[in-house]
This record gives structure tokens, sequence and C-alpha cells, in this order.
């Protein structure tokens, strides 16, 4: 075979059985990442017809581990042996009834530089390793066209999914700050836990039950039900601890098993924490498709390319009204939290891209989650946090940025700084360093009140 035939023949072992198809009567395997917001994900697909589940996590990471080469990003491993662990359990429970070709596995990408964008397709050469698994299919949904579900779902479900989906996203981010604002000052230790797994077993009955009657406010209503009962676990009478805001790749940040559960960890040492939400991604990918459609419009100008800038009118107001529906919606949600419980409220995209300094900082143009992460700590510091901790993956790129740019910035600024790169392993310093941060945060929150 020459050299030709052999790249050829690679890349179609990329590509064979990785796209965007109907999913109709296929069980999609999905990827634990938020707790809450994979749950609610899936309860999405399975409104519209879709036998979804996620899968469990962690579990594998062994079998992850020995099928990549170390130089992955560790949410490469975690997430390739969530799926042949599971596919290895399927096969031994189902014997000679498994069949391959019911399955299929659900790995987004992005576009860009990040090593996220090639997830799916290293999956796949895995996959392939085992020829009890070559017909399982990976799909995903992408950045490239604001994670469009068109390919994925017949024409008639797939806008109303993809409105469902992001209600249910944003539903699973006001839930997840529920937990943070009131776990640290419950009143029985693991109520809070407790009460919100049931909580979110309700909730995805309820996404369950919506199809295509978009009846998006029993969701509100249950919501409203949810974070009210919620309050109810706190000791109002506890004085507010000093508050963290965590930035940072969006897997790691967000998968508790992963990180080691480092938020559980700040609050066991005294704080209050907040992590970006799902719901901030999302919007960053919109605002970013607006921008890139607005430069395509100026190029096509300077080149006096009619057609393309007619094109590109076109794309740009796709893209306003896409942002507007998704600030609506998401008003509409965290306001059913605002009668009840004081929680953080969401970033603002356009207002981060701001805090970068007239580009002084980072550019948006550049993209990833470097431009949103140091933007949103520099909105954490403006909005009085006590600290900032930077989660990530080992060697991950778009955090190695932040914490160059952040770490010099918050240290003049006076703001306690950590950065947590994970990769499986225990880091024996870790309590220490967690320890120290907090301290400092504490010291922090205690110049503020003596300044009030």
């Amino acid at each position: 075979m020459n050299k030709s035939t052999e790249t050829s023949s690679f890349k179609e072992r990329l590509t064979a059985n990785v796209g965007q198809f109907d999913l109709s009567g296929k069980t999609l395997l999905i990827p634990d990442m938020a707790p809450f917001g994979s749950r609610l994900l899936a309860a999405g697909f399975r409104a519209y017809g879709v036998p979804a589940k996620v899968m469990e996590t962690y579990t594998g990471l062994a079998l992850g581990k020995e099928y990549t080469s170390g130089k992955e990003c560790f949410p490469c491993q975690v997430t390739l042996g969530d799926v042949l662990h599971f596919l290895q359990n399927e096969k031994d429970r189902l014997g000679n009834a498994f069949n391959p070709e019911n399955y299929v596995y659900f790995m987004p990408e992005a576009d860009g530089p990040c090593r996220f964008g090639m997830y799916n397709k290293l999956h796949r050469l895995v996959l392939d390793k085992f020829p009890e698994f070559e017909n399982v299919a990976i799909t995903y949904l992408s950045t490239a066209d604001g994670y469009q579900s068109s390919m994925i779902l017949p024409p008639e479900k797939s806008k109303l999914f993809r409105r469902l989906a992001y209600v249910a996203t944003i539903i699973a981010d006001v839930m997840d700050r529920t937990v943070w604002r009131v776990r640290p000052y419950e009143k029985v230790p693991g109520s809070t836990d407790e009460f919100m797994e049931q909580a979110l077993i309700r909730m995805e009955r309820a996404i369950e039950g919506i199809a295509e009657t978009r009846n998006f406010k029993t969701l509100y209503s249950l919501l409203s039900e949810i974070v009210a009962e919620a309050k109810e676990l706190m000791d109002t009478n506890k004085p507010r601890k000093p508050r963290i805001g965590i930035i940072g790749e969006i897997y790691l940040r967000t998968h508790p098993r992963s990180n080691q559960d480092i938020i559980k960890e700040i609050e066991a040492n005294g704080g209050e924490v907040v992590d970006a939400s799902l719901g901030e991604w999302i919007n960053f990918v919109t605002y970013s498709n607006l921008r890139e459609t607005r430069r395509s419009w100026v190029n096509s100008w300077k080149n006096l390319d009619i057609s393309g800038m007619f094109d590109a009118s076109r794309k740009w107001i796709d893209s306003k009204i896409e942002i507007q529906y998704q600030l609506w919606r998401q008003n509409q949600v965290y306001s059913q939290a605002f009668k009840h419980l004081d929680i953080q409220g969401d970033h603002s995209i356009s207002l981060l891209e701001e805090r970068l300094d007239k580009d002084r900082l980072f550019n948006f143009d550049i993209g990833t989650e470097a431009a949103i992460s140091i933007g949103g700590a520099l909105e954490y510091v403006h909005e009085n946090f006590h600290g900032v901790v930077n989660v990530f993956p080992f060697t991950c790129m778009p955090s190695v940025i932040c914490s160059s740019i952040l770490k010099p910035m918050l240290l003049e600024k006076k703001v306690p700084y950590l950065d947590a790169p994970y990769d499986g392993s225990i880091q024996p310093n870790r309590d220490i360093a967690i320890r120290t941060f907090m301290y400092q945060a504490a010291q922090r929150q205690l110049r503020h009140s003596k300044q009030d």
C-alpha cells in the first residue's frame, strides 16, 4: 500500500460512522459531564422520541487511559473510558442479543485550536479496535453552526428540540446555583444533595412530558417550587462565607469526579462557590458566530461581493434573533429562582468581552474558553468575589493562557487566585493549596467587611 492509499484509508477510518444523521430508533449514549445538565439534556432527547441515557462515569477510566497515549487532555480519556465501559457491560449483559447498530455515541465538537474538536475522531479509531464496536456510530453537534440539530432529528422535531434543550440547560444552571447557594448553609448536612437528587428526577419527568406542547410554563413553575423548597433547608442565621468564582475548561469544571469534587472541597474549607455556567458557553458560541458573520460582511463589502454581503446579512439577522431569544429564555428561567433565593445571576457575554479591556488582555477572535474565562474572572472581581479558581485539564492550552494573564493581574489586585489542573492523579499538596487559598479569601472578605 502506497503512502497516498494509507493516508486515504486513515481519513476514511476517522470519518466512517462519525457524522450527523437521524437518531430515530437508536439509543443515544450521552457522556456524564454536569450532573444536572447531562441528565436534563437526555430528558430533552427523550421528549422527542430518542431513547437517550447518560452513561455511568469514571468507572472506566482505566480503559480510557489504556487506549490513549497520555498526550490527550483528560476529558478525552474520561469520556472514552465511559463509552468503552458501557458498551462492554452491555455486551456482557445482552450476550448474542447485543447489536452495536442500536447505539449512537454522542460526542459534540468545537472548531478552533482546542483538542476537543478531535475527540470524536480519536474515539472512532479506538472503537474500531474492537470488532464488536465498529458499527457503533458517533454523532455530534458542533459550534461551527451554533449546535444546530437539524441533521440528527426529523425537521418537524429539530427546532422544537433545540429550544427545549436550551431551556433545559438554563434550568440545570439554576439548579446548580441553588445547590451552591444553599449547601454551605444547610441546617442538616447532606440534606441539599438528597433533596436536589429527587428534584432532578421531578424535572426530568416534566421535560420528558413537555414534547410538542412547548409548555415551558410547566417547567418554570416546577423550578420555582424546587428553589422555594430548597431555601427552607438553609439556616439563614449563618454568616455569609467567602465567595469563590470558578472558571476554566467546561468539562473539568463541571464534572465532579474529574475535578475531585473541588466545589465540595472549597465548601468544606469555608467557602461558597459559583461555577461558570453551561449557558455561558452556549451564549458565547452564538455571540462568536455573530462576530464571525459581521467579519464576513465587512470582507464581502471590501471585495464588492454583493452575494456574500446578502448571505452575511441574513446570517447576522438570524444570529441577532438567536441571541435575543436566548437572553429572553434565560431571564425567564432565572426569574423563577430570584423570587425565592438570591442565587448568582449569569454573565453577559458582551460584558465579558468588555472586561478584556478593548482586546488588551485577549480577543474573542482567538476563540476558545480563554475568552470567557479571563472575562469571567474579572467579572467575579467586579462583583466583589473573594477568590478565583481556574479548573482545567493538565496542559490545556486555553487555560494555560488564562493562567498566564490572570495570575499576575489578580496578584496585583490582591485577589486570591488558584490554578487547579487535573489529569486523574492525586496531587499530594492539593489540600494544603486549597486551605491556603481559602485563608487568603477569608482575609479578603474581612478587609471588605471593614471597609463597608
